[in-house]
């Protein structure tokens, strides 16, 4: 496993393929050349005030602090990891004192790609072609190990998985590209629509305030009437509701017997069609007395029938029917009901009628601004809380309230617009697109639905009832080390794009359960994997063409690569 890993993590560092050059000594990368140029002596690399000979590299022998002068030798192997030269003012040639100042045997692998192994698997006797194809670390032989060049073979076969591999990282990238313009499209229009909204919110409060200044100014003018009478009314109040009563009383009985005649009248219709038929369809040859007699009877009775025109009637009759408000001829009880009695204070107010007009008009104002300040300072009775509310009150009071829930929801709505403009959809806001889109996978017991920026579901597929998993809370980074499968499906090695869902259905005797969504490049939406880490504590590896980057060309990024 340890081969393995350093393998691996040496693999990253891989450099282009440069013409060979007999200057370099065995096992230097071409970017470590500029310090082997010297045919006679060696300055450590790191190390610059020690000199050594020429014929002191690759002599099976540390002598540099740093390893420098053994490239192709596994003697400097108990030496730190490697760490790349750091300049520090002042050395001679501008390094600092690392452990170790290479990063590994150099692997030419000419028709393959040249690639660094650690120095300790240097003549190992064991042949490492994921990493030196060409055999080129082990030639000493050991143990009679020969490692023959296989590079010719590892690279076509490398090639074709490469050109698989790029064929589904172009369908992914192109998907992608689509998935950014859709989450273009979809910011602009909601920017446009906020735009939108913003403006009526802006129109409907100015209305609000315009109709809320009115509906108090028509509220205060109001309290500034007098009270009529607060008793049963005059007596020819009293009489008008009196009669206003018994017209009703009246009017519903007059409806419940045009309701009988009718039925009546319908039934009658029915027997003379009967007798009608009857009498067209008997038999004349057929000797009955009694059905003679019928016959006899029913043609007196159509002849002594007399044909009235009851059109008329009937419309006066459904004309009184109908309440007075509905009538052209009814009464307004209102006019009747509402007749004030006259108090002294009527007087003094009809006393207004004998001045001038402009006169009168001040004097009334000057009336009714007294009577709203002794009502605003509990002198008067307030009239606005005598149980009873003006026509005029609630017309304005209902067209303010109409315009204010009108406002209210639209701010709302401006709210959640807003809400969602400024919400994390990840890196160029790409899962925008993806939103409302759901992914699921059958695992055997249970189906898995990942919905994105939404939810992640259980759904049990006995008829049981479907588990959260999680609400979509943020986006976070997570460090992996995995394989990637031949089909290209795996989250592979680095830094990785999550997805936290969290805050799901309560787990028994334990947490609320929650889900990391680790993201993979992938030419479609899938997901790959569901475990349950610890209790109620899920990691789903999902892939989507959303988390593709455009890869470097020119060096193997084995083990990186996630298509």
């Amino acid at each position: 496993m340890k081969r393995i890993n350093a393998i691996v993590l040496l693999s990253t560092l891989t450099a282009p393929v440069l013409a060979a050059d007999s200057a370099r000594p065995r096992g230097v990368g071409p970017e470590f050349s500029k310090f082997y140029k010297d045919v006679e002596s060696f300055t450590c690399i790191s190390h610059p005030s020690i000199k050594l000979s020429r014929t002191q590299i690759n002599d099976d022998y540390c002598d540099c602090p740093d390893g420098s002068d053994e490239p192709g030798t596994a003697a400097c192997t108990y030496l730190s990891t490697y760490s790349p030269p750091q300049p520090v003012p002042g050395a001679p040639d501008g390094t600092s004192n690392i452990s170790i100042a290479l990063p590994g045997f150099y692997c030419k692998n000419r028709g393959h790609i040249p690639n660094y192994i650690p120095h300790q698997f240097v003549n190992d006797g064991v042949c490492d072609y994921e990493i030196c194809c060409d055999g080129s670390e082990e030639y000493d032989g050991v143990g009679g190990i020969k490692c023959p060049d296989k590079c010719g073979e590892i690279g076509i076969e490398w090639k074709k998985l490469d050109e698989i591999k790029q064929k589904s990282m172009s369908v992914a990238l192109k998907k992608k590209e689509e998935m950014l313009k859709t989450a273009q499209e979809l910011k602009a229009a909601l920017e446009t629509t906020i735009s939108k909204t913003r403006d009526e919110v802006e129109n409907l409060q100015v209305r609000a305030d315009d109709l809320e200044r009115k509906y108090n100014e028509i509220e205060r003018r109001e309290r500034g009437k007098l009270v009529q009478s607060k008793g049963k009314g005059s007596k020819v109040t009293v009489l008008a509701g009196l009669a206003k009563q018994r017209v009703e009383q009246l009017r519903e009985s007059l409806v419940s017997v045009v309701e009988k005649k009718n039925a009546l009248k319908q039934r009658v219709e029915e027997l003379e069609y009967i007798l009608a038929t009857f009498k067209e369809e008997r038999n004349p040859n057929f000797n009955d007395e009694g059905v003679k007699r019928a016959v006899k009877a029913w043609e007196d009775y159509a002849a002594a029938k007399v044909e009235s025109d009851e059109s008329a009637q009937d419309r006066d009759i459904e004309d009184i029917s109908k309440p007075d408000h509905e009538s052209d001829d009814g009464i307004n009880w209102a006019e009747w009901e509402t007749e004030p009695e006259e108090t002294d204070v009527d007087a003094l107010y009809k006393f207004e009628e004998y001045l001038p007009v402009s006169l009168r008009e001040w004097l009334h104002k000057k009336l009714v601004d007294m009577r709203i300040m002794l009502v605003e300072n509990g002198i008067l009775a307030d009239n606005a809380n005598s149980g009873s509310e003006s026509k005029t009150v609630t017309t304005s009071r209902q067209a303010f309230q109409s315009v204010k829930d009108e406002h209210s929801s639209k701010a709302a709505s401006l709210s959640q617009f807003e809400k969602d403009l400024e919400k994390d959809f990840g890196p160029s806001d790409v899962f925008r697109a993806l939103t409302g889109h759901c992914v699921s996978t059958d695992s055997g017991e249970y189906e898995y639905e990942l919905c994105w920026m939404d939810k992640t579901m259980q759904k049990s597929k006995k008829g049981g009832g479907n588990t959260g998993m999680g609400k979509f809370v943020r986006f976070d980074k997570l460090e992996v080390d995995e394989e990637i499968g031949a089909d290209g499906k795996g989250v592979g090695q680095g830094e990785r794009i999550t997805m936290m869902y969290e805050n799901g259905q309560h787990c028994w005797n334990g947490p609320n359960r929650q889900t990391t969504v680790v993201l993979a490049c992938y030419e479609k939406d899938e997901i790959w994997k569901v475990v349950e880490q610890e209790k109620c504590m899920y990691r789903m590896d999902v892939g989507t063409p959303a988390v593709c980057e455009k890869q470097t060309s020119g060096k193997k990024a084995e083990g990186k690569d996630e298509l």
